[in-house]
């Protein structure tokens, strides 16, 4: 029979195995409880936001654009509007450098996207990039409260990008020539902006409109990719042809500073209609409608 002392080795013995099953078995648990947090935490870094959350984002943006002060948005603006120029200066290097052949374009395009690069980035004022998120807020609760602060907010914009491009038509024009000729090859370049009638102007504008408030809705998702965003959508308006009033703003003053056109001509030829063409497209298709039943 055993001895008592042998039962109480075996009990020990026992009791040891379980604490050890024991053990393994919290380690496994806890293990397992790490995996499935580190698993979701990999699931929310890589899964895409829904529409309704970027909806969310962009109507933040829109809701903090408008209760800015107003020197900050107008200071703001006047930079995107200097900032901007630098898409038809670099277009026109690219232009005055290459040969006149029929691929040209397709590289003198690449310019036109420096100006929004430093504009985006740089998180300035741009006028067609309020034209979705702030028409946003005043979409989901339209009351004369938003309407007004939605007005506030374009008008101090544009002007305030206008001025910019002003200035720098002005600086253009009259300061001396960093590379020579290079006057010459930007007015030659901004010739297109007044090329069409009222009615095609407008037309020609919706797109244009309509890609920047893409970008502007691509760029809650685009993270790192908000270099190559911009480039590509701006790069589509370059070569496409299509109206920017911002951009040909400055454009359209250099032709009027240089004797070109008139006032009446840039205003009934460009300013206009181009910007309602770009205010239709920024707001027509990207509007609440969108996630109306979702929010």
């Amino acid at each position: 029979m055993p001895s008592e002392i042998d039962t109480k080795l075996r009990e020990s013995d026992a009791n040891e195995r379980e604490d050890k099953l024991d053990t393994d078995d919290a380690t496994t648990a806890a293990l397992h409880e790490h995996l499935v947090e580190h698993e979701v935490e990999e699931i929310a870094d890589h899964s895409r936001l829904r529409v309704p959350q970027i909806y969310q984002v962009v109507r933040h943006e829109g809701e903090t654009e408008m209760a800015r002060p107003v020197t900050s948005l107008w200071w703001s603006g006047v930079a995107a509007g200097l900032s901007i120029t630098f898409s038809v200066f670099a277009k026109a290097v690219l232009q005055q450098y290459l040969p006149e052949t029929g691929w040209r374009p397709l590289v003198t395009g690449f310019g036109y996207t420096v100006g929004f690069l430093l504009v985006v980035l740089a998180r300035q004022q741009l006028f067609t990039e309020n034209t979705i998120t702030a028409v946003l807020p005043v979409a989901a609760n339209p009351n004369g409260k938003n309407l007004y602060r939605l007005l506030r907010l374009w008008g101090i914009v544009f002007a305030a990008n206008l001025t910019g491009t002003l200035v720098a038509a002005l600086f253009s024009t009259f300061a001396p020539e960093p590379i020579p000729g290079i006057r010459e090859t930007i007015i030659e370049v901004s010739r297109h902006a007044v090329a069409h009638g009222f009615f095609k102007s407008i037309f020609v504008a919706i797109p244009a409109g309509f890609l920047i408030a893409a970008m502007v809705w691509l760029m809650p998702s685009a993270e790192t990719a908000r270099f190559h965003v911009v480039t590509l959508v701006t790069y589509i308006i370059a070569i496409g042809g299509f109206s920017h009033i911002v951009v040909g703003s400055f454009e359209a003053f250099m032709l009027l500073i240089s004797g070109e056109i008139g006032i009446g001509t840039m205003l009934a030829h460009f300013t206009i209609p181009v910007l309602i063409g770009n205010v239709i497209g920024g707001t027509a298709l990207f509007a609440y409608a969108q996630v109306m039943k979702e929010v």
